[in-house]
């Protein structure tokens, strides 16, 4: 709640007139208390898994021959059904487990000192901010992700996220209890190490689900804009991760591609791509007749 009762006290406080955007959020919070304010995160992330993946529903459904070119495992194809079941297992972990833990961790929040009242940040100190709690978060992940991936990890927790070896936008957020609440602490760093305004914290819970929803979409469009930025990931590239499964070695991610490259953990991704494109190059240049043989076919493109 902001601790102003008119806007004049506010621009008094600020010493200048509000923004645009300053009088917008003054009249929508100074009545509203900080805890309903963080709130906002459980509707944010209900509304993102329930329509963000809807498009790509459509596409699973509709099957165009246009945009089938981009289906990542042209071969795998989920029901309507199916795709409602995952939904359903998602918001049940949305109820159970996801809503609860928004609702107790309020004084975390206070505590790192993301604040909710004027002035608000400027537009490059919200985008500063977000990419620090991406390279943070990602960093994190990454190494999480590979434990979740060793033998205990992977059978106790991780098992269930992997039950999609051809990912659909709606298993982004499908996974085990244990990793929901495992895989916060990366999300949560960020915030912790750079507070920030609560309208920045409301962007970068939205917009990591965004991202996570359109590296399991199944669909590598050329059109993305995420495709201009530096070491980004993508469907494509997370889709290898689901589709070696079990207790793969490769392609960790979760945003940025720099880790598993560092690491040497990108490797088998990289070989099968090698791979393809020389198969490519023959079948273009004739190389590879009906009925012929070619020995990159007789390669395990599974192997890491």
């Amino acid at each position: 709640m902001l601790p102003f009762g008119t806007i004049d006290e506010a621009s008094a406080f600020l010493g200048r007139n509000l923004t645009f955007a300053e009088t917008i959020w003054f009249n929508y919070s100074a009545r509203k208390s900080d805890y309903f304010l963080y709130c906002h995160n459980i509707l944010f992330l209900f509304i993102i898994f329930s329509v963000v993946p809807l498009p790509l529903v459509f596409l699973e459904m509709k099957r165009f021959a246009a945009l089938e070119k981009y289906k990542i495992q042209p071969k795998v194809h989920f029901s309507l059904s199916d795709m409602f079941r995952c939904y359903k297992d998602v918001m049940r972990m949305f109820f159970l487990v996801v809503g609860p833990l928004q609702l107790v961790s309020y004084p975390s929040i206070k505590m790192i000192g993301i604040r909710s009242g004027l002035p608000l940040p400027s537009v490059w100190e919200i985008v500063a901010q977000l990419v620090v709690y991406f390279i943070i978060e990602d960093y994190t992940n990454y190494w999480v992700h590979r434990f979740l991936h060793g033998k205990w990890g992977y059978e106790k927790i991780h098992c269930v996220h992997h039950e999609y070896t051809a990912p659909i936008g709606f298993a982004a957020p499908y996974a085990h209890w244990a990793e929901v609440l495992i895989l916060g602490i990366p999300s949560f760093l960020g915030p912790a190490i750079v507070p920030g305004h609560m309208i920045t914290f409301w962007l970068w819970i939205a917009l990591r689900q965004i991202e996570a929803i359109e590296t399991h979409s199944g669909y590598d469009f050329p059109w993305t804009p995420t495709k201009y930025l530096p070491f980004y990931g993508g469907a494509d590239y997370h889709d290898y991760h689901h589709y070696v499964g079990g207790q793969s070695q490769s392609n960790f991610a979760s945003v940025f591609t720099y880790c598993d490259y560092i690491y040497g953990t990108d490797k088998g991704y990289r070989y099968q791509k090698k791979i393809l494109r020389k198969l490519k190059e023959e079948m273009k240049n004739g190389g590879v007749q009906n009925g012929g043989s070619n020995p990159f076919l007789s390669q395990d493109l599974k192997s890491d």
